[in-house]
């Protein structure tokens, strides 16, 4: 079994091309939407969202067929045509020009693989079973929706806010080392749970950056 690398990639402003236009292209299109990336979608029809995020300019779409050179300049290419030739050829030329692909037809032909994938704001799991079962990871994913509930959303927010106001007041590396491990156990997740956590106040912040400053 071939041990995949899991990583979180900076898609914004980069070209990335999905080759097809039925629901397995809309599907890779729709995970791709809120990265920012340059979405370019080649396909001789689209279905019917395809089309609609082409009308917006959410996409470009190159009204075709796969061509030699459509993936030039690629970040990420996405084999996602019905035709199995055709993704067999997109996958080569993405080979050749070192481009990371995915083939939709057959995870082991292509570089990578798409997980199925939770969202809490700042919080994303991806859940991958390695090409043994996209649909077992589907349900692998549901279950954790049911523990990683929408709490996660506004707690991580609040860890965020927290932690930049400790790197912007505390000059010392060693007393902001000691507040980010401190941060790190802080639990008001219960409250956002249960709908009494309040908005902390700059005072507060600053009374608990005071209370856990010292060893």
């Amino acid at each position: 079994m071939k041990k995949l690398v899991p990583v979180m990639l900076d898609l914004e402003h980069c070209r990335v091309v999905v080759v097809g236009g039925g629901t397995v292209a809309e599907r890779k299109v729709d995970g791709l939407l809120e990265s920012g990336a340059s979405l370019v979608v080649v396909s001789p029809g689209l279905t019917g969202r395809l089309t609609r995020l082409a009308g917006d300019g959410a996409v470009a779409w190159v009204s075709r067929g796969y061509a030699p050179g459509d993936i030039q300049g690629a970040a990420l290419v996405y084999a996602a045509s019905s035709d199995a030739a055709v993704n067999a050829a997109v996958a080569r030329e993405a080979r050749e020009r070192g481009i990371p692909v995915n083939v939709a037809s057959g995870a082991d032909a292509g570089s990578f693989i798409t997980p199925a994938v939770l969202r809490r704001g700042r919080l994303t799991v991806a859940v991958s079973t390695s090409g043994a079962g996209p649909a077992a990871a589907v349900r692998i994913t549901e279950r954790l929706a049911g523990v990683l509930g929408e709490e996660y959303e506004p707690y991580l927010d609040f860890l965020h806010e927290l932690r930049c106001e400790i790197k912007r007041r505390e000059p010392s590396p060693e007393h902001r080392g000691q507040l980010l491990r401190r941060l790190a156990g802080l639990d008001v997740l219960e409250e956002m749970r249960q709908g009494t956590f309040t908005r902390w106040s700059d005072a507060e912040i600053t009374a608990w950056i005071a209370a856990n400053r010292e060893p």
